[in-house]
């Protein structure tokens, strides 16, 4: 067969043989000197095949009338390869894209060490790009749904009322209850339930000091009666909201899996055990400690400005950004306890013998934690020169420490509230005055790329097997 008489020359003599190469319809005859300089190379590999089958594992076909190697590539990127043959080297175009270039180099058998360092700073530096974009993207789709999904999950609620007893009645309360800024009679429920909270905060902080305390017979601190009032309306205003917005919810199942309602009732939970605690203390005073209980109890009232999360975007996308950013968290604190724990060493090392405020390493941590921090008490300062020295080390590692995971948390929180914003606005901008008919108003176009993104970075990121340290292993064995 030609195709086996020309695949078995000697490697001397018939140095001004060529071979035919077709890739993709570019035609292009190569000398077998020039291609046994890269002998790990595709095409080389060509000449030291012996039989069709051996050809056509390396090429997609063979025409051995012509003696013709076709090759189904890019015909835009072979002459790159080509430039590679006669030169040794590789160049890269600014407008090529680097991951097809580097597929392209790696079907043929070319390594990337191969790029000539005019290219080589700035191919690599648009490959890494992609990839923090990518990483990001990634970080971001675990965190958040696409907002189509989320609009759809509250039609599908809302749905739900149509088959429910007084269905379109519960319905506009639910609406109302849970949607601030729905309707007139949402915002008015908003504001009396901020007002409310913020009534019951103010009156726990005024009954705190002295000039509104009560002092009973028995000597003990009571509660101002009128703070008594103003707490028990706030405790029934809770209390009333809870029950309705339950007795409204169109999955009671899943009520009290929300974080808002999860944070409603605790609010007027410790009241009511107070309330039980006290009733078993009056009935037997042998149980007089829980009394202390009860004190605690009754501070965790502070805990009711949670609710204005309920009312207020900033802070639902606060709480979402804490919820979704537990790497960077985790992160800052990392750094913090490192940071902390080879300063207070250090500090301890140097100041034990002359200062009495860090003569033990559990004191350092603290002034160490104060510093790295930046809060700077003051109780406690080194007095040496090292000391000194440690210290302003340990207050500048702290600012950079610090500042390190802010921007990516504060992108997330960006991110989080502007689509807040968004679902609120395309909630409100929902009709069920004759119940639900049709599906929201949305672009599918964005849903569609969305998705299709999500899957083509999943498919990416299982497939990927880092084909070019795959090829730098072959080079070198």
């Amino acid at each position: 067969m030609t195709g086996e008489i020309l695949m078995g020359l000697p490697d001397t003599g018939f140095e001004d043989t060529e071979i035919s190469i077709n890739v993709g319809g570019y035609k292009k005859r190569l000398r077998y000197d020039t291609l046994r300089r890269f002998p790990e190379t595709r095409l080389c590999k060509l000449l030291a095949c012996r039989s069709k089958e051996s050809i056509l594992e390396l090429c997609d076909d063979y025409d051995d009338t012509k003696n013709e190697f076709y090759f189904d590539r890019n015909p835009e990127l072979f002459p790159y390869v080509l430039h590679f043959y006669n030169t040794g080297k590789l160049h890269v175009m600014g407008e090529l894209c680097v991951f097809s270039f580097c597929q392209e180099i790696e079907y043929w058998g070319i390594n990337e060490f191969f790029i000539d360092s005019c290219c080589s700073y700035s191919y690599h530096g648009r490959k890494v790009e992609p990839e923090q974009d990518q990483w990001e993207e990634n970080s971001e789709r675990e965190s958040t749904t696409s907002s189509f999904d989320e609009i759809l999950a509250f039609y599908h609620d809302a749905a739900k009322f149509d088959r429910q007893p007084l269905g379109n009645i519960r319905r506009r309360l639910w609406l109302a209850l849970d949607n601030p800024g729905y309707s007139i009679l949402s915002r008015i429920f908003s504001i009396l339930s901020i007002l409310v909270v913020l009534g019951s905060i103010v009156t726990m902080c005024l009954n705190s000091l002295p000039e509104f305390q009560v002092v009973n017979a028995n000597g003990s601190v009571e509660e101002d009666p009128r703070f008594e009032i103003v707490e028990h309306f706030g405790i029934a205003w809770f209390t009333l909201e809870l029950v309705v917005r339950f007795s409204v919810s169109p999955d009671l199942s899943l009520f009290f899996k929300h974080p808002l309602n999860i944070i409603d009732f605790i609010s007027i939970a410790p009241f009511y055990i107070t309330l039980i605690v006290n009733l078993v203390v009056e009935s037997s005073p042998t149980l007089v400690n829980l009394g202390r209980v009860a004190q605690v109890l009754r501070l965790m009232r502070i805990f009711r400005i949670l609710k204005l999360a309920r009312h207020s975007t900033g802070l639902r996308s606060l709480g979402a950004t804490l919820k979704y950013s537990y790497r960077e968290v985790g992160l800052l604190l990392l750094y913090l306890s490192v940071g902390i724990s080879i300063f207070s060493v250090v500090a301890y090392t140097i100041e034990k013998e002359e200062n009495d405020g860090l003569a033990t390493i559990p004191a350092c941590w603290w002034w160490a934690t104060v510093s790295m921090t930046t809060v700077g008490y003051g109780d406690v300062v080194p007095g040496t020169i090292a000391g000194k020295l440690t210290a302003s080390a340990c207050i500048l590692a702290g600012i950079l420490v610090v500042v390190l995971p802010i921007t990516l948390i504060f992108n997330k929180f960006s991110h989080f509230y502007r689509r807040q914003k968004q679902l609120e606005n395309a909630m409100r901008s929902c009709d069920f005055g004759d119940g639900v008919k049709d599906v929201p108003s949305v672009n599918l176009r964005d849903y569609y790329a969305h998705k299709v993104k999500t899957l083509m970075a999943s498919l990416t990121n299982m497939s990927k097997s880092s084909p070019s340290e795959q090829s730098l292993t072959d080079s070198i064995q």
